[in-house]
């Protein structure tokens, strides 16, 4: 008898949570072994319970997708990320492919494709939606002409621009309803992207080149 697929689902909506789970309950090859409606708690649950795989949102309160993945990588190599999200960024999407996300879908997606999708994101497949699929392939080729403001994505010029309004790490967290350390992780990141070492330089060099305005 083969061993289900493990899965953890993390979604805060708790009806599109519970409504995926009985479809993937269902399947005779894999099964949901729990549930979490914040990034915190889905990371807490994967390093206790160690599925196989998880279905993430990107947009839970409190630790961003990309935070959370991040943490998950680092803690839980062997489980395989994959994205359902509503959101279709492609600066998003490249960033969470590079932390080490497997697939991208849209929650628009179909159930038969749904449980495909799981299927080969759990043998190390990548599975990408059509309407991302394309770009994230020019960009792996090196044909994506973007443009320098595409280098920051919109939350991390959106955090950059209440750092240069003079907003500390804890009053940008409230702000934008996250987490300080998802703050931290966005402003470590953009650190590397601009080649820069601190807060205030990357604020400087994002204002000088025209990619925020405190206007």
């Amino acid at each position: 008898m083969s061993t289900k697929i493990k899965i953890l689902l993390a979604d805060d909506h708790t009806i599109l949570r519970e409504a995926t789970a009985e479809l993937i309950d269902n399947q005779s090859d894999m099964e949901v072994i729990a549930q979490a409606g914040t990034g915190e708690e889905t990371i807490a649950l994967t390093k206790e319970l160690q599925p196989d795989l998880i279905i993430l949102d990107i947009a839970m309160p409190r630790m961003d997708g990309i935070e959370a993945t991040q943490r998950i990588i680092a803690e839980c190599p062997e489980t395989k990320i994959m994205v359902l999200s509503a959101h279709q960024d492609v600066d998003y999407v490249l960033t969470l492919l590079a932390e080490g996300a497997t697939s991208y879908l849209p929650k628009t997606v179909g159930l038969n494709d749904l449980l495909e999708a799981i299927r080969e994101t759990n043998r190390g497949e990548s599975v990408l939606s059509p309407s991302v699929a394309s770009v994230v392939v020019q960009h792996l080729a090196g044909k994506l002409d973007r443009k320098d403001e595409e280098i920051l994505t919109p939350r991390e010029k959106e955090i950059l621009t209440l750092v240069a309004r003079g907003s500390t790490n804890k009053q940008i967290a409230n702000q934008l309803h996250l987490s300080p350390r998802t703050v931290e992780a966005h402003l470590t990141h953009t650190y590397k992207k601009l080649e820069v070492g601190s807060r205030t330089e990357a604020a400087m060099l994002a204002q000088k080149k025209g990619w925020i305005s405190l206007d």
